[in-house]
């Protein structure tokens, strides 16, 4: 028998969905090969033969077994022969090519998570599947595949096992029982009428200002979590056990009417109108006052690491918490600027191929508003410059001062806000 790991792949690289389980089930098979017949021979061609933990051993084991044949190697054909089929095979670790004559040839097939082009979990929700799209792991169950296992996009369905990733039983077992728990905390969190996670306890919801809603369904359609539905009229009806209190709509309301009782468009507002911006009356050369609005979620605690490391940056950087960045509504930089401060910056989690927002969107969202702003600040004679957005996530606290000091000098060499004073 002759069990090829990496069909048509060759150039070192493993198949899609190929993983540790795909090495265990070849090696499995080859034992069972072994015990059934006395005999038999297995051949095991394979790119990267993955073992993890304590199945290290198994591994160790089968190397052991004078009738199986483990090698690194690239399978070039399979051709008929008198009696079988002939396997060749290239840049094997004896490097040489290797022709084997075979009984049967096994293809090993990847474990493809039921999320993908699965419309399960789809239900009332205007957002589509409950599973993200992702281009390096296609579609993966967790709405955060680091901080938030288990937890799907959709508030009260919970994934675990095969579904996740490809896992072993043993595995699914453990993880099966990791969703449950999650599953018991959100239903006494909803009991209890309080967010299930991330804000875990927060007790507040979205409030509409409904006499300036305009019925323009932008919370309706970028809310990540499905928590606003809309009635015929396009009137948003907010839905507060789905809520994860991300804000992302009170970040995508033009009208500025969503709001939070402890979080809202006047709260930051004020935070921001509070920061006193240097004048000439007071200096010969005022300083720069720059504001960072940085998510709470990975950039802050980043920022924490960077004071416990006792490393600096500008201090003429003044800092603002938000939620998440796609919570951060164009009014505060806009009055940050209008006001004289002499650069705004973003900062927040990365987005892109492996997407680590925790609110699935927020970063990617702040990142289409900043461009738009950019046209609004060319139109004022504001360099498009002056709002910027970085990502990061929290073990790369020892790039932030460095990140920050080279936006500071780059404020520097544009000069201060010409509405400096006004």
């Amino acid at each position: 028998m002759v069990f090829i790991q990496s069909p048509g792949q060759g150039d070192d690289k493993d198949f899609q969905y190929t993983g540790a389980v795909t090495s265990l089930v070849a090696l499995k098979q080859a034992k069972y090969v072994r015990e059934d017949y006395p005999d038999g021979k297995a051949f095991v061609f394979y790119q990267h033969m993955r073992t993890l933990g304590l199945t290290e051993y198994f591994y160790a084991g089968i190397q052991q077994d004078e009738g199986i044949f483990l090698t690194k190697g690239e399978v070039t054909g399979i051709s008929k022969g008198e009696d079988g089929l002939i396997v060749e095979a290239d840049n094997t670790l004896l490097g040489e090519k290797v022709q084997v004559k075979a009984d049967l040839a096994v293809l090993a097939t990847g474990m493809v998570p039921v999320t993908k082009d699965d419309p399960v979990v789809n239900l009332a929700y205007r957002q589509g599947p409950g599973f993200r799209d992702n281009a390096i792991f296609d579609e993966y169950a967790d709405s955060n595949f680091i901080c938030f296992p288990y937890e799907t996009q959709r508030t009260g369905i919970y994934a675990a096992g095969a579904i996740r990733r490809s896992m072993t039983v043993e595995e699914s077992i453990e993880d099966a029982a990791g969703a449950v728990l999650k599953a018991i905390q959100c239903t006494e969190s909803v009991n209890r009428g309080v967010s299930v996670h991330p804000r875990s306890g927060d007790m507040t919801f979205p409030d509409f200002f409904f006499q300036r809603c305009t019925q323009c369904k932008r919370c309706t359609e970028e809310c990540p979590f499905g928590a606003i539905d809309d009635d015929e009229k396009a009137t948003p009806k907010s839905n507060p056990t789905r809520c994860r209190r991300c804000g992302t709509c009170l970040g995508c309301c033009p009208e500025r009417i969503i709001n939070f009782s402890d979080y809202s468009i006047d709260s930051i507002g004020s935070m921001v109108k509070a920061i006193g911006v240097p004048s000439e009356d007071d200096y010969d050369e005022p300083p720069l006052r720059i504001l960072a609005l940085v998510c709470e979620n990975d950039a802050y605690p980043a920022l924490d690491i960077v004071g416990l490391n006792r490393l600096s940056y500008s201090a003429d950087v003044r800092i603002i918490a938000v939620r998440c960045l796609g919570s951060v509504n164009v009014i505060w930089i806009k009055d940050a600027l209008a006001q004289g401060l002499d650069g705004v910056f973003l900062l927040g989690c990365k987005h892109g191929d492996d997407y680590q927002c925790h609110f699935v969107k927020g970063s990617e969202l702040a990142d289409v508003r900043m461009k738009k702003i950019g046209e609004a600040l060319s139109s004022l004679a504001l360099e498009e410059e002056r709002v910027m957005q970085f990502q990061v996530t929290i073990d790369e606290y020892d790039k932030l001062p460095q990140i920050i000091d080279d936006f500071v000098a780059s404020i520097e060499e544009m000069g201060p806000n010409p509405f400096k004073g006004f």
